[in-house]
């Protein structure tokens, strides 16, 4: 079977989500994974589908017009003071759509509250059939393979995953052998991009570069092929943000460029070629 590709929400952010699906399906990937949880970010777009039935719509005629799937959806955190029944109706699209997973990550330091939050989540999402990946991040509370495993090994849920993302892997300082003891089943799908080997020291260029210049498979100093022959084959989901290259070229060029790039590294590394 063909590695399967998807397009993340966050490598085209200023797309709505049924164009999106269009630049997806031009640009040769299998699946799509669109940001359906507002988040409030300065200057972030909103695609809460649910909130909009209109956006609901034509995305659903941009699934049937191209035969692009669902993967994944986006990004139920943990937060202080939340309430896990607050992703409901995102997750009620999700399982509409025909989508696999909902995505995670955990911006608390109270980890114990995290933990018992993220079960509640992943309680919620098994009623519609979807896995939860929990993804660490350099910037976040949970912020290297070691704390993510122990959240995953706390809550116990049979629907609980872990995404491995190449830029945070790297800035986490994490090693691929250590991927090795890591439960297989755990494993639904990845998040692909490229950065500079060199890891920034201040909070503000790492937050620059994980949200606006990440750099295509191949162009970095991330060892990538040493991470993914770690894994079991799955679904790669570019997550490669780069506001300069998608204002020169345009997000249809940029997301190409992203998934061609991708393909020829695997290619070349002999990824899964088994």
């Amino acid at each position: 079977m063909a590695q399967e590709y998807s397009l993340a929400h966050l490598t085209v952010l200023g797309c709505p989500t049924p164009e999106m699906v269009y630049i997806a399906a031009r640009a040769g990937y299998d699946f799509v994974s669109p940001r359906l949880i507002y988040m409030g970010l300065p200057g972030e777009p909103n695609y809460a589908l649910a909130d909009n039935p209109e956006m609901l719509r034509q995305t659903k005629r941009a699934l049937a017009d191209t035969g692009l799937r669902v993967h994944d959806i986006e990004l139920a955190r943990v937060c202080d003071d939340m309430h896990a029944t607050k992703y409901l109706p995102a997750m009620e699209v999700a399982a509409e759509l025909g989508a696999r997973s909902v995505l995670s990550s955990i911006w608390t330091p109270q980890i114990d509250y995290a933990k018992e939050k993220f079960a509640q989540i992943c309680d919620l999402a098994k009623n519609f059939g979807l896995t939860v990946d929990l993804e660490y991040v350099p910037i976040s509370s949970i912020n290297n393979l070691a704390k993510a495993c122990d959240v995953l090994n706390s809550v116990n849920r049979s629907n609980a995953g872990l995404m491995i993302d190449m830029h945070h892997f790297h800035r986490g300082l994490d090693k691929p052998e250590d991927l090795d003891a890591v439960p297989r089943e755990w494993f639904h799908f990845a998040h692909l991009c490229d950065a500079q080997a060199e890891i920034p020291t201040e909070r503000n260029e790492m937050t620059r570069i994980l949200r606006e210049e990440r750099l295509y498979v191949g162009e970095g100093g991330i060892d990538i092929a040493a991470i993914l022959n770690r894994l079991p084959k799955m679904v790669y989901s570019i997550e490669l943000p780069h506001l300069a290259r998608a204002r020169e070229m345009g997000y249809a060029e940029h997301a190409f460029r992203c998934i061609e790039s991708a393909k020829a590294y695997a290619a070349k590394h002999f990824i899964h070629a088994a």
